[in-house]
């Protein structure tokens, strides 16, 4: 293909409610979303960065900088374009995977469209559907967090995922299990809150049969996970800390973790997640597909990836109506507590014009 620009548009969307984690509260979305303009087909790519760096060193205008100023100039010298020459084209520069993995969607989605191919075939979709879970928020009261529980059982989600900090954990994680049983797939995400010196007390959730705890550490203390999983019964995943098919091999022969789990944004992109899974299930670690609040254009795509046969753990693959009330694609819909896999070219979905417009704040065209 031969790329003749690629379009930067900033959106916001407001969300449902409230979501806190431990590093902080979002009650709307800043979204920059790529448009891969080529002489074959137009690819779109959404980049997750948040609008402040705390959940990783990027954030949204850095994102847009890199981009505008390195890595859409470097795809010029690509002699033949298609989505696995991205990566390479990009090797030199440091970081910023975020804005590497939507440069790298736009193109593919791009090349897929025009070969009729789509996501799902392209990464080895073993399913036409996928099981959904959902994450909650940390809530003002466990009352408050019992109804929010009670609704997304009733609304069909398979499993459930409690964001916890300290002064949140035990206490909530206890209530759900008495409330809803023992039967509800049920795990806790730290988002990096604790250390080591925490240890004793984490082990205190061993009593409530999770499915994990997800990176409980600080990102780079792979060793303290390994020291943290010889403490604990309940398996330890990692999410903040796999940053790559060799990050993640040498955390299970650390033994820092026990599942992995997979966001393509954090890794650079889906070719690379794709290689992070088979990693993992060549050493039987089990994976499951990470989100980040994504519209329907990264929504769609990792809906695709989660049907890889290694993610045997149901994802953060929520329906749009989750996190927005109009989504800027074709709603995904919670069908029995699962998402259809899209089978169209690409990722699958587009752009509604009229519901893109109207959170649109900033657009940005930068020809090759």
């Amino acid at each position: 293909m031969k790329l003749s620009g690629v379009e930067l548009r900033l959106i916001s969307m407001p969300l449902v409610a409230p979501f806190r984690t431990s590093f902080g509260v979002e009650t709307t979305r800043e979204i920059l979303l790529l448009r891969a303009v080529t002489d074959e087909a137009e690819g779109w790519g959404e980049c997750v960065a948040m609008s402040d760096p705390l959940y990783s060193s990027e954030y949204v205008h850095a994102a847009v900088d890199v981009l505008t100023r390195f890595f859409i100039p470097a795809l010029a010298d690509v002699p033949v374009l298609d989505g696995t020459a991205v990566a390479p084209a990009l090797a030199r520069f440091k970081g910023h995977r975020m804005a590497k993995a939507a440069l790298e969607t736009a193109v593919l989605d791009a090349e897929l469209r025009a070969q009729g191919r789509s996501m799902g075939r392209e990464l080895g979709a073993v399913r036409d559907r996928v099981p959904c879970g959902v994450s909650v928020g940390i809530m003002d009261s466990i009352d408050e967090l019992l109804d929010a529980v009670g609704g997304y059982l009733d609304a069909g989600y398979l499993r459930i995922k409690l964001k916890i900090e300290p002064g949140w954990d035990i206490a909530p994680v206890r209530a759900v299990r008495e409330r809803f049983g023992d039967d509800v797939l049920l795990q806790v995400d730290a988002n990096t809150a604790y250390t080591m010196a925490d240890a004793r007390h984490l082990a205190g959730l061993d009593a409530f049969d999770l499915l994990l705890i997800e990176q409980p550490f600080d990102e780079e203390d792979v060793l303290g996970h390994a020291e943290l999983a010889r403490v604990v019964k309940t398996p330890v995943c990692l999410d903040e800390s796999i940053t790559s098919a060799r990050a993640a091999a040498d955390a299970i022969r650390l033994g820092a973790c026990q599942i992995v789990n997979i966001k393509p944004g954090r890794v650079g992109g889906y070719l690379e997640a794709r290689r992070i899974h088979d990693v993992c299930s060549a050493s039987g670690i089990p994976v499951w597909a990470g989100g980040m609040l994504e519209t329907g254009i990264g929504r769609a795509a990792n809906v695709a990836l989660a049907a890889l046969p290694g993610f045997t753990v149901p994802g953060d693959t929520s329906a749009s109506d989750r996190y927005y009330r109009t989504d800027i694609t074709e709603p995904f819909v919670l069908d029995h507590g699962y998402l259809a896999v899209p089978t169209g070219p690409g990722i699958g979905v587009t752009p509604i014009p009229d519901e893109l417009a109207a959170v649109t704040s900033k657009v940005d065209w930068l020809p090759l």
